[in-house]
């Protein structure tokens, strides 16, 4: 006989989003404040799957431009050269730094791409209904989540080329317009994972309906 675990919801207790202190509501319209670090309660994010899924479609209208434009242009005497990601990756990996290649390669092309996945898969099961695999799900967000700070990769190594290697009127480089697309994938998923409610994992589907939009 199997049974199954009984969630804070279900046990009338709302968990902090500061600390992670469970506490029970003060009831009425208002949840009330939590006793040990004063942060508002809240039972759930209203039209959290809504905001999430507009933030996670912009993001993913983004990656295009952010992988096809270039995001550095090299001025030279009598000539300007502009690199992709991608390009980046190649010219990277011909000139032997196939571990910086590598880095690039998970950090600004794959990285986002598994963010934007993930967060689909999980608004996805949560709009059916899972009730499978609800801890693999809190980890895969959890994932999602921390590695989301550490996706501007793109934009730092452009900034610094570009602060560094002013040797005109030699040699300057400048930002291409495939950085701000990216800037805007990396900051639209770090949004996107803040405003998904990962608590939604662990309603029942009869015990989600007002709860969101």
């Amino acid at each position: 006989m199997t049974t199954t675990a009984l969630t804070a919801a279900q046990a009338g207790l709302v968990s902090c989003e500061t600390c992670s202190l469970l506490s029970r509501p003060a009831g009425g319209a208002e949840s009330g404040y939590c006793p040990r670090c004063g942060g508002e309660l809240a039972q759930r994010h209203h039209h959290s799957i809504q905001y999430t899924w507009a933030l996670v479609i912009a993001a993913a209208i983004c990656y295009i431009p952010a992988n096809v434009l270039p995001i550095l242009t090299t001025n030279t005497l009598g000539s300007t050269e502009s690199d992709t990601i991608m390009g980046g990756v190649v010219l990277l990996y011909r000139t032997g730094s196939w571990p910086l290649a590598l880095i690039v390669l998970v950090a600004s092309v794959m990285v986002p791409l598994g963010k934007l996945v993930a967060l689909s898969y999980l608004l996805i099961s949560v709009q059916r209904g899972s009730i499978k695999s609800n801890q693999d799900r809190t980890r895969l967000y959890r994932v999602v989540e921390f590695i989301g700070r550490w996706s501007m990769l793109d934009v730092f190594v452009a900034t610094f080329t570009v602060a560094l290697i002013q040797l005109q009127p030699l040699m300057s480089m400048e930002p291409a317009p495939g950085v701000l697309f990216f800037a805007a994938v990396v900051v639209l998923t770090m949004i996107a994972a803040e405003s998904f409610d990962p608590r939604l994992i662990w309603d029942t589907p009869n015990g989600r309906q007002g709860h969101h939009g």
